[in-house]
């Protein structure tokens, strides 16, 4: 059986090992555009021998409509490309992999966000009852409103540029965020998604527009180096639970598969349990989706060593994602190789600021070298 360490291939991805850095949102994007930080910060983490085999993007928004939270990156524009290619050069001058997250809040989002004040767009004009980060504050989500159906072909229009904009900046791939009760996910939970139109109601009407998007995008980006997130049983962002997640999440990915035949998207990316909470929030035959899936599957959420491990031993994953880790241990990949401990990270430093909590983490000392002096 393979090991953690092993190599893989996603779809015309090559990987050197199974270890994978999770998107990590921290909002050190000033005007959306990434910067040179930025490109320090994931280059720390990209050396396959001490960090992550691969690296997942924090989240870009797709158009200015797509942002939620303020000081996170966009994929759409010149300026963001070229901010982009800072940090895959870095990577990529590290021997290392990385993909970009494609997303689109929906209604995680505020007015103060959003072109020229408007609201927010999402399946639904019902407010979520969350709060979004803006200027290092915390604000309730403004009111959305429901996306009209002629506008639906734009946004997908959107999805498929932003593809574009990441394989030109350099990205190995990319994979969309359709997890976490952002607007793919809000589109799918019939909890959230209150439509009577070709988007809401019906099972097959509410797994379109993913399916949609993920034909968009691999026509793209290509099929090999597109990926896709879920988070089935996630309640985050005031998302609660789809009446039957079973069938929803497995239908959404039996009609993906069947889109892209004789193609196959490179992995899917699945967070279980509760996203950075309980595993167990809900019943979940994961194992299921997975053989629904048929390819290269990612696993995600309070994985330690021995979880890790064995997941990929015994065959219950081929790669394993670690977020919160990855922030305060840039060289996590060889603390999982040489069981060495893992460094905490500070919280508050994880949104906005600049180098303090983002890059001056050290990595482990060799095995019996000296303590550094005071």
């Amino acid at each position: 059986m393979p090991t953690l360490f092993d190599p893989i291939r996603l779809g015309d991805i090559d990987l050197a090992n199974r270890i994978v850095m999770a998107p990590l949102t921290r909002n050190r994007a000033p005007g959306g555009v990434p910067t040179a930080l930025m490109a320090t910060y994931y280059g720390q983490r990209a050396d396959p021998d001490t960090g992550a085999g691969l690296l997942i993007s924090e989240a870009a928004q797709i158009s200015p409509q797509a942002q939620g939270y303020g000081d996170t990156p966009g994929i759409y524009s010149r300026s963001q490309v070229d901010g982009w290619r800072q940090v895959t050069d870095a990577v990529h001058a590290r021997g290392g992999r990385i993909v970009c997250q494609l997303w689109h809040v929906g209604r995680i989002s505020h007015t103060s966000l959003q072109p020229d004040g408007g609201a927010p767009v999402s399946s639904t004009a019902r407010a979520a009852q969350v709060r979004t980060w803006i200027a290092g504050e915390l604000h309730p989500c403004s009111a959305p409103r429901a996306l009209r159906s002629e506008e639906v072909a734009a946004l997908v229009a959107d999805y498929a540029h932003a593809a574009r904009c990441a394989i030109d900046a350099g990205f190995d791939g990319v994979e969309i965020h359709a997890a976490n009760g952002y607007l793919l996910d809000q589109f799918l939970r019939d909890n959230v998604n209150d439509r009577t139109d070709e988007w809401g109601g019906a099972l097959e009407n509410r797994t379109r527009l993913l399916t949609e998007v993920v034909a968009a995008v691999a026509a793209e980006a290509g099929a090999g180096r597109t990926g896709v997130r879920l988070s089935p049983v996630s309640p985050v962002n005031d998302s609660g639970q789809d009446s039957q997640p079973q069938q929803t999440y497995g239908r959404v990915v039996e009609r993906m598969v069947q889109r892209l035949a004789p193609q196959r998207l490179a992995f899917l990316h699945v967070v279980e349990g509760q996203t950075g909470g309980a595993r167990d929030i809900a019943p979940f035959d994961y194992a299921a989706l997975r053989q629904t899936f048929g390819g290269p599957w990612m696993v995600n959420n309070g994985y330690d060593r021995a979880m890790a491990l064995q997941a990929v031993a015994s065959g219950q994953a081929d790669l394993v994602a670690f977020g919160r880790p990855f922030i305060g241990n840039p060289d996590l990949g060889r603390r999982l190789r040489e069981d060495l401990p893992w460094s905490p990270s500070d919280r508050k430093t994880y949104y906005g600021g600049g180098a303090a909590g983002y890059t001056d983490y050290a990595e482990a000392a060799a095995p019996g070298a000296p303590a550094a002096a005071d």
